[in-house]
């Protein structure tokens, strides 16, 4: 087999055309929303908003109804439970986190312990992308329109509080309103998320894309167009190496996120080094 029957081949399936379509919409909004985690170091908040959408996923499962719709409702509670804890001067933010994270999580549990039966779970907890239905692929086309419009028209109050939110409150801006905007929005990434690679490494396809392009620029729209491509490109071929290979397709996009990652690193610390090198042969 050549490589372009590598990549084209499970393309004949239906459901490799709608996972790809489906890892792609759900890669642009974590990679998006993963700069903003990353310059504002919210990657525990991303972490707790992946396990605490879990009692949102077995209520639902429970009482039969929508679960994408029951992980959105967890989700957003916990993101705007955060912004409150946190305003309050008892509670560091920190600590509102670990409480929200350990009791939602510990929920889930619990009511996932109720049926007797882990198996029916193991989709969310590990991911399915494999099995996304065509009305899930409408909700994620629908989170991501309204995550990626909503961060084109909050861009620059967004980026001025990402790096100088004290000069942001002087001008008249909110920055814990608009912290809870874009906690609003990671939860609604999440929920997407989960579908592709499940509860346990859905803050990784948040974070690490964005970690990656940490590497390679600091200016915040470059790089939220290198962690799109990023998070993109290692959906793709994480979801085709899972195929070929028989392998669970959510780690397989995660591993392929590391591997981009290090890829990143090693371009900069060989930029660096050339960098020092020229100033040393001028000096």
């Amino acid at each position: 087999m050549n490589i372009l029957d590598w990549f084209l081949a499970p393309f004949q399936y239906n459901f490799m055309r709608t996972a790809a379509l489906a890892g792609v919409l759900v890669s642009l909004t974590c990679a998006s929303l993963g700069a903003y985690v990353v310059l504002r170091r919210m990657a525990f908040i991303g972490d707790a908003l992946a396990h605490t959408v879990l009692p949102g996923l077995v209520i639902a499962y429970l009482n039969r109804w929508n679960m994408t719709i029951g992980a959105v409702l967890a989700g957003i509670a916990t993101a705007l439970g955060i912004g409150w804890l946190s305003r309050r001067r008892e509670v560091r933010e920190d600590t509102a986190i670990g409480i929200l994270f350990t009791g939602m999580f510990a929920l889930g549990i619990l009511l996932m312990s109720s049926v007797r039966s882990f198996r029916d779970f193991t989709h969310m907890l590990f991911g399915y992308i494999v099995g996304v239905t065509d009305a899930q692929l409408r909700l994620f086309a629908l989170i991501a329109l309204v995550v990626l419009v909503v961060l084109m028209l909050l861009h620059k109050e967004l980026e001025l509080t990402s790096f100088d939110p004290t000069h942001a409150e002087v001008i008249g801006l909110r920055p814990d309103r608009l912290r809870d905007v874009l906690l609003v929005l990671m939860a609604l990434a999440v929920v997407g998320a989960i579908q592709a690679v499940g509860v346990v490494l859905t803050s990784a396809l948040l974070i690490v894309p964005a970690a990656a392009a940490a590497m390679l620029t600091r200016r915040l729209a470059p790089m939220m167009v290198f962690a799109s491509v990023i998070a993109v490109l290692a959906t793709l071929v994480g979801l085709l190496a899972s195929y070929h290979l028989d392998v669970s397709s959510g780690a397989t996009i995660v591993l392929t996120c590391i591997v981009c990652f290090l890829a990143a690193w090693g371009l900069r610390t060989l930029r660096e080094q050339l960098s020092r090198t020229r100033r040393a042969s001028r000096a």
